[in-house]
Formats: C-alpha cells, sequence, structure tokens
C-alpha cells in the first residue's frame, strides 16, 4: 500500500479527472495560434465531436457548465415567474437551482426503484393534481441518476400526453443509452456537464442539446451576452457570459477520444465491487434493467441500514478513501422543504442507506482491492 513520506495512506478519490494525454496538442494547437480568448477552433471542433457521438441529427452548444446549460433550456422555453417545473427530487441540487434562477417554482417527484430516477406515476399524479390547482406544469426535468437512464419511454409518453417538454438532464450520463440510443438525446432540449469528477471532463464546462438547431443557435445567442447583429455592440435583451472557452474546449476534444475507454473502466469498477462483495447480504447493487445501459458514472451501492452506511463510510474514511451518501433529496433540502412534493419514500429510503463508492476511470486494481477490502473487514 502506498504511503507518503509522513505515512499517511494515499488518498482513494471517489471520481477524480483523467487526462490521456491528446488534450495537449489541442490545447498546444490554441496556444501557438494565440487563441486564447473565448470560442475559435476547439470550440467548434468540441461540439462536432459531440455531435457525431451523439448522432440523431443532435446539435451541441458547448455551454460553462451543465448548470449553464439547464438555465438557458428553461430560458428557451419561455419558463418565467410564476410557473412550475417538475424535478426530480432524487438529484443533486444543480439540477432545480436554474428554476429558481427564472423566478419559476420547482414541484419535486420521487423515484422509482427500477432505475432510481423520476417514478412514471407520480408524474401522473402530479400533473393531474397541478392541473386541479391551475397550475398546468410549463417544463419536467428529468434526471440520469449515477448514469442509469430513467424510463423514457413512459416519462416521454405521460410528456407528450399532457404537451409538457422535457428537458433531459443527462450530467451524468454521457454514454449510456437506452433502447440502444445515446442519453442526451431523448429531452426537447438535453443537457451534459464537463466538470471535473465526469466521465470526461473539461475541468469546468458543459454542453445544451438538441434536434432543434433554431435552439442551438438561441441558447449560443443569450450565451454571448446577447449581442445583436452588428459591429455595434448593441443589446435588445438580457444575455448571459455562458459560452465555453478555446481552451476548455481543447481538453474536451482530447477526452472525447477516449470516452468510450473511460465508459468502459467505470462499468468494469461496477462490475468489480459487484463480483467481490455480493456474497455480503447487507449490500444490494442496482442491476440494469433490459435494454438499459448505464456508464456507472458512480457505483452507487445500497446497504441495509444507515447505520451500516455509516460505518462503512467512516471505516473508508480512517483509510483514506473517498465515499459520498447518495444525493440528499431535494424535498429534504431547508430551501425547498416548502414546495410541492409527492413522494413515496424511495428518494428517503436510497439517501439513508446509499453510499457512492471511488469509481474513477484511473482507479488501479490494487485500489479497487483497498476499498473492497475495507468493506470486507467491516462486516468482519
Amino acid at each position: 500500500m502506498t504511503k507518503n513520506v509522513s505515512g499517511v495512506k494515499s488518498k482513494i478519490w471517489l471520481s477524480a479527472p483523467h487526462m490521456s494525454g491528446f488534450e495537449e496538442n489541442y490545447i498546444n494547437q490554441a496556444f501557438k495560434s494565440n487563441w486564447i480568448a473565448p470560442l475559435g477552433p476547439n470550440v467548434d471542433g468540441f461540439e462536432g465531436d459531440l455531435e457525431a457521438y451523439l448522432g440523431k441529427q443532435s446539435h451541441v452548444a458547448a455551454l460553462t457548465s451543465g448548470t449553464a446549460a439547464i438555465h438557458l433550456a428553461l430560458k428557451l422555453l419561455d419558463v418565467s415567474v410564476g410557473d412550475e417545473v417538475l424535478c426530480q427530487t432524487k438529484t443533486f441540487v444543480a439540477s432545480v437551482n436554474p428554476v429558481i434562477y427564472v423566478g419559476a417554482t420547482p414541484v419535486f417527484i420521487d423515484s422509482e426503484t427500477k432505475t432510481w430516477n423520476m417514478c412514471p406515476e407520480l408524474l401522473e399524479k402530479a400533473i393531474l393534481d397541478r392541473i386541479t390547482k391551475g397550475k398546468k406544469p410549463k417544463a419536467i426535468i428529468a434526471i440520469n441518476l449515477y448514469g442509469m437512464p430513467y424510463n423514457v419511454t413512459h416519462i416521454h409518453a405521460i410528456a407528450n400526453k399532457y404537451q409538457i417538454p422535457v428537458i433531459e438532464d443527462s450530467a451524468e450520463a454521457l454514454g449510456s443509452r437506452y433502447n440502444n440510443q445515446p442519453c442526451g438525446t431523448f429531452g426537447d432540449m438535453s443537457i451534459l456537464s464537463f466538470n471535473g469528477n465526469k466521465i470526461i471532463t473539461t475541468s469546468g464546462g458543459g454542453a445544451l442539446v438538441s434536434r432543434n438547431i433554431n435552439y442551438k443557435k438561441r441558447a449560443i445567442f443569450l450565451a454571448t451576452q446577447a449581442k445583436d447583429t452588428g459591429i455595434n455592440y448593441s443589446h435588445s435583451e438580457v444575455g448571459y457570459n455562458y459560452r465555453m472557452s478555446n481552451i476548455l474546449a481543447g481538453i474536451g476534444r482530447g477526452q472525447m477520444q477516449v470516452l468510450e475507454n473511460r465508459i468502459q473502466a467505470r462499468r468494469s469498477h461496477f462490475e468489480y465491487y459487484k463480483n467481490e462483495l455480493q456474497h455480503i447480504t447487507d449490500i444490494e447493487f442496482l442491476d440494469e434493467p433490459e435494454n438499459y445501459f448505464s456508464n456507472r458514472w458512480l457505483s452507487a451501492v445500497l446497504f441495509k441500514t444507515k447505520t451500516i452506511r455509516d460505518g462503512v463510510l467512516n471505516a473508508l474514511l480512517e483509510e483514506n478513501i473517498e465515499s459520498r451518501p447518495s444525493w440528499k433529496p431535494m424535498h429534504q433540502q431547508d430551501i425547498f422543504k416548502n414546495h410541492a412534493s409527492y413522494l413515496n419514500g424511495v428518494s428517503d429510503n436510497l439517501f439513508e442507506r446509499g453510499l457512492c463508492l471511488p469509481s474513477g476511470s484511473s482507479l488501479t486494481t490494487v485500489e479497487l482491492d483497498r476499498v473492497n477490502q475495507v468493506i470486507k473487514n467491516y462486516f468482519g
């Protein structure tokens, strides 16, 4: 086991960035050409790489973050003050904050056990209830949690039935598929994240994806301060500084060359944990339903009780191994506790018992064995 000079065991991170070496080629080209300012060939190239990967006539706008992409998607759907947006409660807060940015109100929907994502039955119940209260929801934000696709067929059938657009949050799901179609291509608009902990990274960054090229054009306009056409700095509406830089896009271009390897590595880590730990009856793994393919961005497991989960978390921490509880549901957050929620107890249960184990694609077998051994030792 590796130790540093002070004798402390080497750190194992939850999901560390993993550079390929190809990134330097694109970054060096940007420096060599002095194209350091925002936009440039790498931005166009990165968007093109993503469009080719996603297929389905996808149009991509590279932005500063996935959060910015959700914000712009809501703006493009004219979501504003007084509107309601249906959001999965089991998610990271960045999926919901942009609803507040535009002055709208999030309404929270609990999860199903099959995918840990939005429950279709509760979604329809919420829609009908909001309509009876005179508040037909303006949009649905559907999450692909930890890389597992949501129930696309059922969720979109309900959305189409009530004519409510879907924003697909695929921040954690680049490389995942449903019925062999890439996640990030199902929503009226979809979003991606390239934060430092994601399956590929641009350090910080995100993207808005749509089959409607006009959404891309409009998003780029708003993301570049809504500057009107012409040489003068004229603005007829409020814009944002949300466009990805040429340097960061260069990192993304290098990362795209190894995306499939990163997916394979993370899926392999999940299977390694499962093979090593499935004999422990106090641990549960989320399997892929038929026609679902998860990139396994994070290897999330369930323990029999919160006490056991916390015990394992602390045992790992003592060995300098980072793990994290699964996302705290939004309806439990102080800032959202008074918002309407349609609950079945699933997300609360997942939060109580869920733990995300180290999942980065650069993890070695030695490091994975170290994690597994700590967990095995905890159970005796």
